[in-house]
Protein backbone atom coordinates (compact mmCIF):
# COMPACT_ATOMS: atom_id res chain seq x y z
CA UNK A 1 0.00 0.00 0.00
CA UNK A 2 1.37 3.53 -0.77
CA UNK A 3 1.63 5.95 2.72
CA UNK A 4 2.47 9.42 2.88
CA UNK A 5 5.63 10.89 5.57
CA UNK A 6 4.85 12.78 8.25
CA UNK A 7 8.47 13.07 8.84
CA UNK A 8 8.89 16.13 6.71
CA UNK A 9 10.80 18.78 8.91
CA UNK A 10 8.18 21.86 9.23
CA UNK A 11 9.53 25.06 8.72
CA UNK A 12 9.37 27.12 12.06
CA UNK A 13 7.27 29.75 12.28
CA UNK A 14 8.48 33.19 12.71
CA UNK A 15 9.28 34.61 16.55
CA UNK A 16 6.23 37.33 16.37
CA UNK A 17 3.87 38.08 13.19
CA UNK A 18 4.45 41.36 11.34
CA UNK A 19 3.54 44.85 12.46
CA UNK A 20 1.89 45.93 9.24
CA UNK A 21 3.23 49.26 8.47
CA UNK A 22 -0.02 52.28 8.31
CA UNK A 23 0.20 54.21 4.70
CA UNK A 24 2.49 57.69 5.64
CA UNK A 25 -0.27 60.15 6.85
CA UNK A 26 -1.89 61.89 4.11
CA UNK A 27 -4.39 64.83 2.93
CA UNK A 28 -5.59 66.81 -0.22
CA UNK A 29 -3.22 69.37 1.94
CA UNK A 30 -0.42 66.86 2.96
CA UNK A 31 -0.03 65.13 -0.45
CA UNK A 32 -0.14 68.51 -2.52
CA UNK A 33 3.26 69.06 -4.66
CA UNK A 34 5.94 70.66 -2.73
CA UNK A 35 4.25 69.56 0.58
CA UNK A 36 6.60 67.89 3.26
CA UNK A 37 4.88 65.11 3.84
CA UNK A 38 6.09 61.19 2.19
CA UNK A 39 4.19 60.47 -1.15
CA UNK A 40 5.36 57.15 -1.57
CA UNK A 41 3.08 54.59 -1.20
CA UNK A 42 3.45 51.71 1.41
CA UNK A 43 3.45 48.43 -0.24
CA UNK A 44 1.52 45.50 1.00
CA UNK A 45 3.20 43.06 3.18
CA UNK A 46 2.76 39.42 1.41
CA UNK A 47 0.31 36.79 2.99
CA UNK A 48 1.40 34.05 4.90
CA UNK A 49 1.78 31.26 2.32
CA UNK A 50 0.13 27.21 2.68
CA UNK A 51 1.83 25.32 0.57
CA UNK A 52 -0.46 22.26 -0.29
CA UNK A 53 -0.21 18.96 0.94
CA UNK A 54 0.09 15.87 -0.72
CA UNK A 55 -2.04 12.76 1.12
CA UNK A 56 -5.33 11.09 0.82
CA UNK A 57 -8.10 10.96 3.10
CA UNK A 58 -10.61 7.85 3.42
CA UNK A 59 -14.24 8.13 3.23
CA UNK A 60 -14.79 7.13 6.65
CA UNK A 61 -12.36 6.73 9.68
CA UNK A 62 -9.14 7.14 9.07
CA UNK A 63 -6.16 5.37 11.21
CA UNK A 64 -4.42 8.64 12.56
CA UNK A 65 -1.23 7.98 11.29
CA UNK A 66 1.07 8.16 8.01
CA UNK A 67 2.46 5.13 8.82
CA UNK A 68 2.75 2.07 6.56
CA UNK A 69 -0.65 -0.29 6.62
CA UNK A 70 -1.29 -3.54 7.51
CA UNK A 71 0.71 -6.35 6.90
CA UNK A 72 -2.00 -7.70 4.95
CA UNK A 73 -3.16 -10.78 7.00
CA UNK A 74 -6.90 -11.74 6.34
CA UNK A 75 -9.08 -11.39 9.34
CA UNK A 76 -12.45 -10.86 8.90
CA UNK A 77 -13.94 -14.07 9.08
CA UNK A 78 -10.43 -15.62 10.96
CA UNK A 79 -11.91 -13.97 14.16
CA UNK A 80 -14.51 -16.37 13.92
CA UNK A 81 -12.02 -19.20 13.35
CA UNK A 82 -13.13 -20.07 9.50
CA UNK A 83 -10.89 -19.53 6.46
CA UNK A 84 -11.10 -16.47 4.15
CA UNK A 85 -14.63 -17.03 1.95
CA UNK A 86 -15.68 -15.31 -1.12
CA UNK A 87 -16.40 -11.98 0.62
CA UNK A 88 -12.96 -11.77 2.01
CA UNK A 89 -11.49 -10.00 2.09
CA UNK A 90 -13.95 -6.76 2.20
CA UNK A 91 -14.46 -3.56 0.35
CA UNK A 92 -12.62 -0.59 2.59
CA UNK A 93 -15.25 -0.45 5.29
CA UNK A 94 -17.59 2.80 5.56
CA UNK A 95 -15.44 3.06 8.78
CA UNK A 96 -11.72 4.24 9.44
CA UNK A 97 -8.89 4.10 6.68
CA UNK A 98 -5.43 5.24 6.98
CA UNK A 99 -4.12 8.46 5.92
CA UNK A 100 -1.39 10.77 5.94
CA UNK A 101 0.08 13.98 5.26
CA UNK A 102 2.70 16.15 6.37
CA UNK A 103 2.18 20.14 7.01
CA UNK A 104 4.15 23.95 5.93
CA UNK A 105 4.31 27.14 6.33
CA UNK A 106 4.51 30.13 4.82
CA UNK A 107 6.85 33.00 5.57
CA UNK A 108 5.66 36.04 6.89
CA UNK A 109 5.95 39.46 4.33
CA UNK A 110 8.33 41.98 4.80
CA UNK A 111 7.31 45.13 6.41
CA UNK A 112 8.07 48.56 4.69
CA UNK A 113 9.73 51.52 6.31
CA UNK A 114 8.50 55.08 4.63
CA UNK A 115 11.41 57.83 3.92
CA UNK A 116 12.19 60.46 5.83
CA UNK A 117 10.15 63.55 5.46
CA UNK A 118 11.20 66.54 3.13
CA UNK A 119 11.51 69.77 3.82
CA UNK A 120 8.60 71.89 2.77
CA UNK A 121 7.33 75.05 2.36
CA UNK A 122 3.31 76.08 2.77
CA UNK A 123 0.69 74.95 4.47
CA UNK A 124 1.56 71.16 3.70
CA UNK A 125 4.77 71.76 5.49
CA UNK A 126 3.18 73.59 8.18
CA UNK A 127 0.97 70.87 8.97
CA UNK A 128 3.64 68.45 8.67
CA UNK A 129 5.86 70.80 10.99
CA UNK A 130 2.08 70.42 13.91
CA UNK A 131 2.47 67.24 13.97
CA UNK A 132 6.09 66.71 14.47
CA UNK A 133 5.57 69.53 17.03
CA UNK A 134 2.68 67.01 18.54
CA UNK A 135 4.52 64.08 18.44
CA UNK A 136 7.86 65.64 20.54
CA UNK A 137 5.60 67.77 23.15
CA UNK A 138 4.38 63.67 23.28
CA UNK A 139 7.25 62.53 24.14
CA UNK A 140 8.25 65.49 26.36
CA UNK A 141 4.96 64.89 28.02
CA UNK A 142 5.98 61.19 28.79
CA UNK A 143 9.71 61.52 29.74
CA UNK A 144 8.13 64.48 32.12
CA UNK A 145 5.49 61.78 33.35
CA UNK A 146 8.89 59.28 33.93
CA UNK A 147 10.84 61.58 36.07
CA UNK A 148 7.92 63.23 38.46
CA UNK A 149 6.65 59.47 39.52
CA UNK A 150 11.02 58.77 39.48
CA UNK A 151 11.30 61.88 42.32
CA UNK A 152 8.00 60.80 43.80
CA UNK A 153 9.21 57.67 44.33
CA UNK A 154 12.08 58.94 46.13
CA UNK A 155 10.43 60.92 48.58
CA UNK A 156 7.79 58.35 49.65
CA UNK A 157 5.25 58.26 47.30
CA UNK A 158 2.89 54.88 47.01
CA UNK A 159 2.95 54.44 43.57
CA UNK A 160 3.07 50.44 43.44
CA UNK A 161 5.64 49.64 40.33
CA UNK A 162 4.81 46.78 38.46
CA UNK A 163 6.91 43.46 38.86
CA UNK A 164 9.54 42.37 36.53
CA UNK A 165 8.30 38.94 37.21
CA UNK A 166 5.11 37.17 37.29
CA UNK A 167 5.69 35.18 40.27
CA UNK A 168 6.46 31.45 40.33
CA UNK A 169 3.34 29.30 38.83
CA UNK A 170 2.25 25.79 40.55
CA UNK A 171 0.51 23.35 38.31
CA UNK A 172 -1.50 20.51 40.36
CA UNK A 173 -0.79 17.21 39.52
CA UNK A 174 -4.41 16.59 38.85
CA UNK A 175 -4.56 19.48 35.85
CA UNK A 176 -3.78 18.99 32.22
CA UNK A 177 -0.40 20.62 32.33
CA UNK A 178 0.48 18.44 35.14
CA UNK A 179 -0.78 14.90 33.86
CA UNK A 180 1.68 16.36 30.83
CA UNK A 181 4.73 16.99 32.47
CA UNK A 182 4.37 13.67 33.71
CA UNK A 183 3.25 11.54 30.59
CA UNK A 184 5.37 12.88 28.41
CA UNK A 185 8.83 11.97 29.21
CA UNK A 186 7.06 8.32 28.47
CA UNK A 187 5.82 9.23 25.02
CA UNK A 188 8.06 8.45 21.68
CA UNK A 189 7.65 9.81 18.13
CA UNK A 190 8.18 6.16 16.06
CA UNK A 191 9.61 6.89 12.30
CA UNK A 192 9.12 3.70 10.23
CA UNK A 193 10.75 3.18 7.18
CA UNK A 194 10.00 -0.01 4.93
CA UNK A 195 12.99 -1.40 2.79
CA UNK A 196 11.40 0.53 -0.50
CA UNK A 197 12.01 3.61 1.35
CA UNK A 198 8.55 4.43 2.38
CA UNK A 199 7.93 5.57 5.74
CA UNK A 200 5.31 7.38 8.21
CA UNK A 201 5.21 8.43 11.29
CA UNK A 202 3.57 7.41 14.69
CA UNK A 203 3.58 7.60 18.17
CA UNK A 204 3.91 4.47 21.17
CA UNK A 205 4.57 4.81 24.69
CA UNK A 206 7.05 2.97 27.28
CA UNK A 207 4.89 0.02 28.57
CA UNK A 208 7.96 -1.56 30.71
CA UNK A 209 11.50 -0.77 31.93
CA UNK A 210 12.73 -3.35 29.68
CA UNK A 211 12.31 -0.93 26.73
CA UNK A 212 8.82 -2.01 25.23
CA UNK A 213 7.39 -0.01 23.47
CA UNK A 214 3.26 -0.27 22.55
CA UNK A 215 2.01 1.29 19.13
CA UNK A 216 -0.38 0.81 16.59
CA UNK A 217 0.49 -2.35 13.73
CA UNK A 218 -0.35 -0.08 11.56
CA UNK A 219 2.40 2.30 12.13
CA UNK A 220 5.24 -0.11 12.42
CA UNK A 221 3.85 -2.78 9.67
CA UNK A 222 6.01 -1.56 6.80
CA UNK A 223 9.35 -2.00 8.99
CA UNK A 224 8.36 -5.77 9.81
CA UNK A 225 10.49 -7.00 7.11
CA UNK A 226 13.72 -5.70 7.03
CA UNK A 227 12.78 -2.43 7.37
CA UNK A 228 14.14 0.72 10.17
CA UNK A 229 12.20 1.32 12.92
CA UNK A 230 13.35 4.60 15.57
CA UNK A 231 11.93 5.64 18.75
CA UNK A 232 12.25 9.59 19.69
CA UNK A 233 11.86 10.72 23.03
CA UNK A 234 10.40 14.70 24.12
CA UNK A 235 14.53 15.11 25.28
CA UNK A 236 15.91 14.33 21.83
CA UNK A 237 17.34 11.54 22.81
CA UNK A 238 16.58 8.75 19.47
CA UNK A 239 17.06 4.81 19.78
CA UNK A 240 16.82 2.42 16.82
CA UNK A 241 14.24 -0.36 17.63
CA UNK A 242 12.86 -3.61 16.31
CA UNK A 243 9.24 -5.26 15.99
CA UNK A 244 9.01 -7.76 18.77
CA UNK A 245 5.46 -8.81 17.62
CA UNK A 246 2.03 -6.97 15.90
CA UNK A 247 -1.43 -7.97 15.63
CA UNK A 248 -3.06 -6.78 12.54
CA UNK A 249 -6.73 -7.95 13.44
CA UNK A 250 -6.02 -5.88 16.91
CA UNK A 251 -3.95 -3.17 15.63
CA UNK A 252 -1.66 -3.41 18.18
CA UNK A 253 2.32 -4.09 17.96
CA UNK A 254 4.93 -4.13 20.18
CA UNK A 255 8.15 -2.59 19.78
CA UNK A 256 11.49 -2.97 21.44
CA UNK A 257 14.00 -0.10 22.18
CA UNK A 258 18.12 -1.51 21.09
CA UNK A 259 20.32 -0.35 24.31
CA UNK A 260 17.39 0.99 26.40
CA UNK A 261 18.30 3.03 28.99
CA UNK A 262 17.75 2.27 32.75
CA UNK A 263 15.67 5.12 33.70
CA UNK A 264 12.42 4.73 32.02
CA UNK A 265 9.15 5.34 33.66
CA UNK A 266 6.41 2.79 32.15
CA UNK A 267 3.03 5.08 31.95
CA UNK A 268 0.56 3.51 34.58
CA UNK A 269 -2.37 1.33 33.15
CA UNK A 270 -5.88 2.38 34.18
CA UNK A 271 -9.14 0.07 33.36
CA UNK A 272 -11.11 0.69 30.40
CA UNK A 273 -14.26 -0.98 31.64
CA UNK A 274 -14.54 1.84 34.49
CA UNK A 275 -14.52 4.48 31.68
CA UNK A 276 -17.34 6.67 31.70
CA UNK A 277 -19.21 8.58 28.55
CA UNK A 278 -18.20 11.99 30.20
CA UNK A 279 -14.17 11.42 31.19
CA UNK A 280 -11.82 13.66 30.39
CA UNK A 281 -9.41 12.61 28.14
CA UNK A 282 -5.65 13.01 27.07
CA UNK A 283 -4.30 12.58 23.66
CA UNK A 284 -0.59 12.56 23.33
CA UNK A 285 1.33 12.24 19.57
CA UNK A 286 2.80 13.50 16.77
CA UNK A 287 0.06 15.10 14.34
CA UNK A 288 1.51 15.53 10.59
CA UNK A 289 4.68 15.03 12.43
CA UNK A 290 4.41 17.66 15.02
CA UNK A 291 5.77 15.24 18.21
CA UNK A 292 4.56 15.83 21.56
CA UNK A 293 1.45 17.05 20.90
CA UNK A 294 -0.91 17.14 23.92
CA UNK A 295 -5.05 17.57 23.00
CA UNK A 296 -7.92 16.92 25.32
CA UNK A 297 -11.60 16.18 25.11
CA UNK A 298 -14.18 13.91 26.71
CA UNK A 299 -15.26 10.25 26.30
CA UNK A 300 -18.03 10.54 23.91
CA UNK A 301 -18.98 7.22 23.50
CA UNK A 302 -18.18 3.62 24.44
CA UNK A 303 -18.11 0.21 22.69
CA UNK A 304 -18.34 1.26 19.23
CA UNK A 305 -17.44 -0.94 16.93
CA UNK A 306 -14.81 0.64 14.32
CA UNK A 307 -13.50 -1.72 11.22
CA UNK A 308 -10.98 0.32 10.24
CA UNK A 309 -8.67 0.04 6.94
CA UNK A 310 -6.51 1.91 4.74
CA UNK A 311 -9.20 2.36 2.46
CA UNK A 312 -7.44 0.34 -0.51
CA UNK A 313 -9.18 -2.49 -2.39
CA UNK A 314 -6.99 -4.86 -1.04
CA UNK A 315 -6.58 -3.88 2.56
CA UNK A 316 -7.67 -6.14 5.21
CA UNK A 317 -9.49 -4.36 8.08
CA UNK A 318 -8.98 -3.91 11.48
CA UNK A 319 -11.82 -4.77 14.04
CA UNK A 320 -12.40 -2.82 17.76
CA UNK A 321 -14.91 -1.74 20.54
CA UNK A 322 -13.26 1.26 20.72
CA UNK A 323 -13.84 4.50 22.89
CA UNK A 324 -14.85 7.29 20.87
CA UNK A 325 -13.18 10.55 22.23
CA UNK A 326 -13.12 14.62 21.22
CA UNK A 327 -9.71 14.98 21.61
CA UNK A 328 -8.21 16.27 18.70
CA UNK A 329 -6.78 13.11 17.22
CA UNK A 330 -4.74 13.62 13.45
CA UNK A 331 -2.76 11.65 11.80
CA UNK A 332 0.77 10.61 13.62
CA UNK A 333 -1.31 10.72 16.76
CA UNK A 334 -1.95 6.74 16.16
CA UNK A 335 -0.18 4.28 18.70
CA UNK A 336 -0.18 6.93 21.02
CA UNK A 337 -1.76 7.04 24.68
CA UNK A 338 -5.20 8.20 25.26
CA UNK A 339 -5.14 9.48 29.05
CA UNK A 340 -7.56 10.07 31.39
CA UNK A 341 -7.35 12.91 34.12
CA UNK A 342 -5.05 10.83 36.57
CA UNK A 343 -2.88 10.34 33.65
CA UNK A 344 -3.88 6.54 33.34
CA UNK A 345 -3.27 5.41 29.88
CA UNK A 346 -7.53 4.00 29.26
CA UNK A 347 -6.65 3.53 25.62
CA UNK A 348 -4.46 3.38 21.74
CA UNK A 349 -5.46 6.31 19.60
CA UNK A 350 -5.81 4.68 16.59
CA UNK A 351 -8.52 5.84 14.05
CA UNK A 352 -10.35 8.87 13.27
CA UNK A 353 -13.41 9.68 11.21
CA UNK A 354 -12.37 12.16 8.32
CA UNK A 355 -14.10 14.20 6.32
CA UNK A 356 -13.89 13.02 2.66
CA UNK A 357 -11.38 16.29 2.07
CA UNK A 358 -10.04 19.41 3.17
CA UNK A 359 -6.85 18.94 5.69
CA UNK A 360 -4.30 21.87 6.17
CA UNK A 361 -5.10 24.64 4.06
CA UNK A 362 -8.12 23.02 2.43
CA UNK A 363 -6.25 20.52 0.16
CA UNK A 364 -4.71 16.82 0.89
CA UNK A 365 -5.53 14.65 4.34
CA UNK A 366 -8.37 15.56 6.05
CA UNK A 367 -7.51 16.21 9.71
CA UNK A 368 -9.49 16.02 12.96
CA UNK A 369 -13.54 16.44 12.95
CA UNK A 370 -13.63 15.88 16.39
CA UNK A 371 -14.51 12.06 15.76
CA UNK A 372 -11.71 9.81 17.61
CA UNK A 373 -11.43 6.00 18.14
CA UNK A 374 -8.63 4.54 20.88
CA UNK A 375 -8.12 0.51 21.22
CA UNK A 376 -9.23 0.11 25.08
CA UNK A 377 -6.21 -0.39 27.18
CA UNK A 378 -7.85 -3.79 28.65
CA UNK A 379 -7.64 -5.56 25.54
CA UNK A 380 -4.15 -3.63 24.21
CA UNK A 381 -2.99 -4.37 27.31
CA UNK A 382 -3.34 -8.30 27.20
CA UNK A 383 -2.64 -8.40 23.41
CA UNK A 384 0.88 -6.48 23.95
CA UNK A 385 1.71 -8.82 27.15
CA UNK A 386 1.18 -12.01 24.66
CA UNK A 387 3.45 -10.46 21.79
CA UNK A 388 6.04 -10.02 24.58
CA UNK A 389 5.50 -13.52 25.78
CA UNK A 390 5.53 -15.73 22.18
CA UNK A 391 5.86 -12.84 19.68
CA UNK A 392 2.05 -14.17 18.09
CA UNK A 393 -1.35 -12.82 18.50
CA UNK A 394 -4.16 -14.60 20.56
CA UNK A 395 -7.53 -14.15 19.02
CA UNK A 396 -10.78 -15.03 20.81
CA UNK A 397 -13.03 -17.05 18.43
CA UNK A 398 -16.53 -18.77 18.25
CA UNK A 399 -15.80 -21.11 15.64
CA UNK A 400 -18.35 -19.89 12.72
CA UNK A 401 -17.38 -17.92 9.76
CA UNK A 402 -20.31 -14.55 9.43
CA UNK A 403 -21.31 -12.02 6.95
CA UNK A 404 -19.19 -9.01 6.45
CA UNK A 405 -21.65 -7.02 4.93
CA UNK A 406 -23.18 -3.57 5.83
CA UNK A 407 -26.36 -4.28 7.89
CA UNK A 408 -28.14 -3.46 10.90
CA UNK A 409 -30.01 -6.81 11.36
CA UNK A 410 -27.32 -8.68 13.09
CA UNK A 411 -24.38 -11.15 12.15
CA UNK A 412 -25.21 -13.69 9.72
CA UNK A 413 -23.93 -17.08 10.18
CA UNK A 414 -23.00 -18.03 6.25
CA UNK A 415 -24.48 -21.11 4.67
CA UNK A 416 -20.38 -21.42 3.25
CA UNK A 417 -17.05 -21.03 4.96
CA UNK A 418 -14.18 -19.93 3.03
CA UNK A 419 -12.19 -22.13 0.74
CA UNK A 420 -15.01 -24.53 1.08
CA UNK A 421 -14.85 -24.92 4.79
CA UNK A 422 -17.81 -25.40 6.93
CA UNK A 423 -19.48 -22.62 8.10
CA UNK A 424 -19.53 -23.83 11.26
CA UNK A 425 -16.24 -25.32 12.84
CA UNK A 426 -17.00 -29.12 13.65
CA UNK A 427 -16.57 -29.32 17.25
CA UNK A 428 -15.65 -25.48 17.93
CA UNK A 429 -17.77 -23.44 20.66
CA UNK A 430 -20.62 -22.46 18.14
CA UNK A 431 -21.20 -25.90 17.59
CA UNK A 432 -21.16 -26.76 20.77
CA UNK A 433 -23.57 -24.15 21.35
CA UNK A 434 -25.83 -25.55 18.46
CA UNK A 435 -25.41 -22.33 16.27
CA UNK A 436 -25.65 -23.32 12.76
CA UNK A 437 -25.38 -21.70 8.90
CA UNK A 438 -28.57 -18.99 8.75
CA UNK A 439 -28.75 -18.01 12.21
CA UNK A 440 -28.73 -14.12 13.14
CA UNK A 441 -26.50 -13.37 15.71
CA UNK A 442 -28.22 -10.17 17.83
CA UNK A 443 -26.78 -9.89 21.08
CA UNK A 444 -23.20 -11.14 22.87
CA UNK A 445 -23.82 -10.45 26.16
CA UNK A 446 -25.57 -7.24 26.86
CA UNK A 447 -24.05 -5.30 23.66
CA UNK A 448 -26.22 -5.17 20.83
CA UNK A 449 -24.62 -6.73 17.39
CA UNK A 450 -25.69 -5.20 14.64
CA UNK A 451 -23.35 -6.83 12.06
CA UNK A 452 -20.23 -8.98 11.42
CA UNK A 453 -17.94 -6.72 12.31
CA UNK A 454 -19.26 -5.29 15.21
CA UNK A 455 -19.52 -9.00 16.33
CA UNK A 456 -15.76 -9.99 15.69
CA UNK A 457 -14.98 -6.61 17.31
CA UNK A 458 -17.26 -7.60 20.70
CA UNK A 459 -15.62 -10.52 20.83
CA UNK A 460 -11.80 -9.62 20.45
CA UNK A 461 -12.73 -7.89 23.78
CA UNK A 462 -12.52 -11.33 25.57
CA UNK A 463 -9.68 -13.74 26.03
CA UNK A 464 -10.05 -17.42 24.76
CA UNK A 465 -11.77 -19.33 27.67
CA UNK A 466 -14.41 -16.66 28.23
CA UNK A 467 -17.54 -18.11 28.89
CA UNK A 468 -20.56 -15.46 26.31
CA UNK A 469 -24.12 -15.15 26.09
CA UNK A 470 -25.14 -15.41 23.23
CA UNK A 471 -28.74 -14.39 21.42
CA UNK A 472 -29.43 -15.43 18.13
CA UNK A 473 -32.72 -15.38 16.01
CA UNK A 474 -34.04 -18.31 13.63
CA UNK A 475 -36.58 -18.97 12.07
CA UNK A 476 -37.82 -15.77 13.20
CA UNK A 477 -38.39 -16.78 16.85
CA UNK A 478 -35.27 -15.45 19.74
CA UNK A 479 -32.92 -17.49 21.34
CA UNK A 480 -30.26 -17.75 23.85
CA UNK A 481 -27.14 -19.74 24.35
CA UNK A 482 -23.89 -20.00 26.38
CA UNK A 483 -20.59 -20.66 24.72
CA UNK A 484 -17.02 -20.93 25.87
CA UNK A 485 -14.42 -19.03 23.48
CA UNK A 486 -11.83 -20.81 21.61
CA UNK A 487 -8.45 -19.46 20.46
CA UNK A 488 -6.90 -18.68 17.33
CA UNK A 489 -3.06 -18.06 16.99
CA UNK A 490 -1.44 -15.48 14.23
CA UNK A 491 -2.96 -13.29 12.13
CA UNK A 492 -3.41 -16.03 9.15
Amino acid sequence: MSTENEGTPVPPAPSAPPVPVASPAASPQAAAPGSGAPTTPTPPASAPGAPGQDGYAGQAPAYASAGTGPDGASQGHVSQGSAPDASWPPPPPANPSYGGGDGGYGGWGSSYQPPAPKSGRGRGGLLAAVLVAALVAGGLGGGLGYTLAKNNDETGSTTVAASDTGGSVKRDAGTVAGVAARALPSTVTIEAESTSGEGGTGTGFVFDKQGHIVTNNHVVAGAVDGGKLTATFPNGKKYDAEVVGHAQGYDVAVIKLKDAPGDLNPLPLGNSDKVAVGDSTIAIGAPFGLSNTVTTGVISAKNRPVASSDGSADSKASYMSALQTDASINPGNSGGPLLDAQGNVIGINSAIQSAGSGGLGGTGQAGSIGLGFAIPINQAKYVAQELIKTGKPVYAKIGASVSLEDTTDGAQITDQGGGGADPVESGGPADKAGLKPGDVITKLDDHVIDSGPTLIGEIWTHKPGDKVTITYERGGKEHTTELTLGSRIGDN
